[in-house]
C-alpha cells in the first residue's frame, strides 16, 4: 500500500490490524516519505509495536517542476497536484524492485496508481483496490463513467448544477477522457477479482451490489471503525455503537 494523502493512513493502518484478529498474515506497509511521517508516529506506534506491519518506504523521484519538499499532499499547493501524480508515477520502477525483495502474497494499493496491480501481475502477485471513500459515491461515479445516457437506479442521489461543472469530463458523450481522470476507474478495472470498500453492508448494500454489476468483481465491505479509546472505554465510537440496535 502506498498513498500521497495523509488523510487514509489511519484507515489503511486500521485494515492489516484487523486481519490480525482473523489471524492472517500482513505483508508491508508503504508509508509517504519520512519527512511527513513524525505527524502520524502515534497511529503508527500502536500498530508497529504489535510487529504486524513492517514500514518501507517508496521514494518518489524528484521532478524539477515538484520543488522539495512536497512529495505527498501534505501543504501541498493544489496547483502542483498533477506535479505530484506524475512524479508518482514515476516511482513504479521503485514499487517493482520492493514486490521483488519482498515477494508478498497480496498487494492492496490505493485509488491513485492504476500501475500497481500491473506490476504486481509481473511477479504473479494479486492485487486489490481499497476505496476508503463511500460505496455509494463509488458505484455512482463508476456509472457516469460507464452508463452516462442510463439513468442511476437510485434517484435519492443525483447531480446537482454545480456538482455537473465538477464531473463535467464525464458526462462528455466522447468521452475522450485523459489519463489523469481515469485513474481511479482502472483501479477499480484491474483489482483481482474483488474490490475492498471502507463500508458496512447493512448501510450501503444495494449500492455495494449495483457497483459489483458495474465493474464484474465481487465487493467486500470493510467496516472499520476507528476507536482511540481503550477497548473496554465505553465513551468511545465503541461504546456509542454498543447502544443501537445490531
Amino acid at each position: 500500500m502506498r498513498l500521497l494523502a495523509c488523510g487514509p493512513h489511519l484507515t489503511y493502518l486500521e485494515l492489516p490490524k484487523s486481519f490480525s484478529t482473523k489471524k492472517l498474515s500482513t505483508g508491508f506497509y508503504i508509508p509517504p516519505s519520512q519527512r511527513s511521517l513524525p505527524s502520524k508516529r502515534n497511529s503508527l506506534k500502536s500498530v508497529t509495536e504489535t510487529s504486524i506491519i513492517q514500514l518501507i518506504e517508496l521514494h518518489v523521484p524528484p521532478l524539477p517542476d515538484l520543488p522539495l519538499p512536497y512529495d505527498t499532499t501534505k501543504d501541498l499547493p493544489p496547483h502542483f497536484m498533477p506535479t505530484l501524480k506524475k512524479a508518482f508515477d514515476s516511482a513504479e520502477p521503485n514499487l517493482s524492485l520492493l514486490l521483488k525483495t519482498h515477494k508478498p502474497d497480496l498487494l492492496i494499493y490505493d485509488f491513485l496508481q492504476p500501475w500497481a496491480p500491473v506490476v504486481a501481475a509481473e511477479y504473479g502477485i494479486q492485487a486489490v483496490d481499497f476505496i476508503t471513500s463511500s460505496a455509494t459515491i463509488t458505484a455512482f461515479m463508476h456509472h457516469l463513467y460507464k452508463v452516462l445516457l442510463i439513468t442511476f437506479p437510485f434517484p435519492s442521489i443525483y447531480l446537482c448544477d454545480y456538482d455537473k461543472v465538477e464531473v463535467s469530463h464525464l458526462l462528455n458523450p466522447s468521452k475522450n477522457l485523459d489519463k489523469d481522470k481515469t485513474r481511479c476507474f482502472e483501479c477499480l478495472d484491474r483489482s483481482s477479482e474483488i474490490v475492498l470498500i471502507k463500508t458496512f453492508k447493512e448501510v450501503e448494500g444495494k449500492y455495494i451490489d449495483y457497483l459489483s454489476g458495474l465493474v464484474g468483481k465481487k465487493i467486500v465491505p470493510v467496516p472499520l471503525v476507528q476507536d482511540c479509546v481503550d477497548d473496554n472505554d465505553e465513551s468511545g465510537i465503541s461504546g456509542w455503537l454498543n447502544k443501537k440496535e445490531r
